[in-house]
């Protein structure tokens, strides 16, 4: 009878602490996987901040923007040229309306920088700027200066053609930076079907950055 129940016991014990280590398990997933898991559309959130490399650029109305002008406030990034046929306006178009909702989600700022130097000027920049939205912020600088940031943001760009009408292909997403002033995130334009245009749906961008900068928050 005392063999039975010590076998009885035996088996008790270990369901018990089979249990316990699922509880743990379960504990454990839901305050350090469960927390950090969020449903992200066009965006990745990089496994850790990065910063950014010193840069001094100018901006639309003449003033120096650095490094500083990045921190206590989040800053949604992009780069492209004010010849762009497509998809700097379009993007341009689409954050201009997302914007509203963008400021309901945190204090953020939307940057377009300028990888054309040459033509875009101050003038052209500040005109780009009133046309879409005047509370957007537009860069630019030397090419010393911009390659290296556009490197660390995650972008790509290239001169295409010779002469004054030449192009510039760029990489069409953006770069979300923590009011730290590190890269947090990028968020990149896909298809939602099999031969269809890659993009970023305002209602994917608004959620997306929602959702990352309340993550970053906490």
């Amino acid at each position: 009878m005392n063999k039975r129940l010590a076998q009885v016991m035996a088996i008790l014990l270990a369901l018990v602490i089979v249990g316990l280590g699922s509880f743990t398990a379960i504990q454990f997933q839901s305050t350090d996987e469960l927390e950090s898991q969020i449903e992200l559309s066009n965006s990745f959130i990089y496994p850790a901040p990065k910063k950014l490399p010193p840069f001094q650029l100018m901006e639309q109305h003449g003033k120096p923007f650095s490094n500083t002008d990045l921190e206590d406030k989040w800053s949604l990034l992009f780069i492209g040229y004010t010849s762009c046929p497509d998809v700097c306006p379009t993007t341009m178009a689409k954050l201009s309306a997302a914007y509203p909702e963008l400021l309901k989600s945190a204090d953020i700022q939307i940057i377009f920088l300028s990888v054309d130097p040459q033509r875009d000027t101050q003038e052209k920049l500040l005109n780009y700027m009133d046309f879409f939205n005047p509370k957007f912020i537009a860069l630019t600088g030397d090419h010393a200066q911009l390659f290296p940031l556009t490197r660390s943001l995650g972008f790509v760009y290239v001169m295409v053609g010779e002469g004054e009408n030449y192009q510039i292909d760029h990489s069409a997403s953006m770069a979300l930076i923590s009011p730290a002033g590190d890269r947090v995130a990028i968020i990149k334009p896909k298809s939602s079907s099999p031969g269809t245009f890659p993009q970023i749906t305002s209602q994917a961008l608004i959620s997306d950055i929602r959702q990352i900068t309340q993550r970053e928050s906490r």
